[in-house]
C-alpha cells in the first residue's frame, strides 16, 4: 500500500537515494534536511511514516522524534537512522519515540521490510481486546494508559509496546528473538541486550513499587508476564 512518508535527512545524497528508492516502490516522499524543516513539513502534510536520521543540523533526530511524539504524533511509525549501533545507541534512539532503528550503511530492501511491518502493527484491529489485564494491571490500547493498583503509570511507547506484547501473551514464555521480532519489528545481532535493558525498565515501573511481581525469568528461556511464579526456574 502506498504512504505518504517524510525522510529528514541532512546528507542530501542520501536522501535523494532514500526518496527514489520510495518513489519506485509506490510511495509519496518529502524531503528535509535539518529538523525544523521537518517539523514544519509534518504540519503542513499528512504523512503516514517518518524516516529520521539521528545526527541532523540545527536539531538532533532524538529531539526531533520527542517533539513529533510532543506535538500530538503518538502513533506516527518512526525509523531512525544512525551510523551508531550500540545497545546504548538503540535504546537512546526508542526511548527517544521511534518504533525502529537501522544502522546505516543498510540494504534499501531492509528499509522496505521495515516500512511494510510497521505499517502492519500501526493498522488499528477492531476485533482485538482494547484493554488488557493480569491480577491489578490494567493496559487501555485506545487510551495508552497504564494502571496498576489504579495507580497511573507513565511508560514510553517503547515500554508500552513491549507490555502490550507480555499481556496478549500472558503465562506464555516468550523468548529474546520472540520479543526483538514482534515488538520491534526487526532483526538486532542477537548479542545484544536491548529486550532485558526494556525489561529491567517495566520491571522497575509495575513491578518493584507494587506486590506479586508479574514479569518472570525463565532461566536460558526467556520472560513471561503471570500472577503465579509456578514452573520458574
Amino acid at each position: 500500500m502506498s504512504k505518504r512518508i517524510l525522510v529528514i535527512e541532512d546528507e542530501r545524497n542520501v536522501a535523494t537515494f532514500i526518496g527514489k528508492g520510495l518513489r519506485e516502490a509506490g510511495h509519496e516522499v518529502f524531503l528535509a534536511y535539518d529538523g525544523p524543516q521537518g517539523l514544519e513539513l509534518l504540519a503542513q502534510e499528512e504523512i503516514d511514516l517518518v524516516i529520521l536520521d539521528i545526527v541532523l543540523p540545527v536539531m538532533d533526530g532524538r529531539l526531533v522524534a520527542k517533539k513529533i511524539r510532543e506535538v500530538g504524533y503518538k502513533n506516527l511509525p518512526i525509523i531512525m537512522l544512525t551510523a551508531l549501533g550500540t545497545t546504548e545507541n538503540v535504546v537512546e534512539g526508542l526511548d527517544s519515540g521511534a518504533d525502529d532503528y537501522l544502522v546505516k550503511p543498510f540494504k534499501f530492501k531492509e528499509l522496505l521490510a521495515r516500512i511494510r511491518a510497521l505499517s502492519r502493527r500501526h493498522v488499528p484491529l477492531e476485533a482485538v481486546n482494547r484493554k488488557l489485564t493480569v491480577s491489578d494491571l490494567e493496559l487501555d490500547r485506545d487510551a495508552k494508559t497504564v494502571k496498576r493498583a489504579g495507580n497511573n503509570i507513565k511508560l514510553t511507547s517503547t515500554e508500552f509496546r513491549l507490555l502490550e506484547f507480555f499481556l496478549r501473551n500472558k503465562n506464555r514464555v516468550l523468548s529474546r528473538i520472540d520479543i526483538l521480532e514482534s515488538v520491534w519489528d526487526i532483526n538486532f545481532n542477537l548479542g545484544t541486550n536491548v529486550v532485558d535493558v526494556y525489561v529491567n525498565y517495566l520491571r522497575n515501573k509495575i513491578d518493584r513499587p507494587y506486590g506479586p511481581k508479574l514479569i518472570h525469568t525463565v532461566i536460558g528461556m526467556g520472560y513471561a508476564l503471570r500472577e503465579s511464579e509456578e514452573h520458574e526456574d
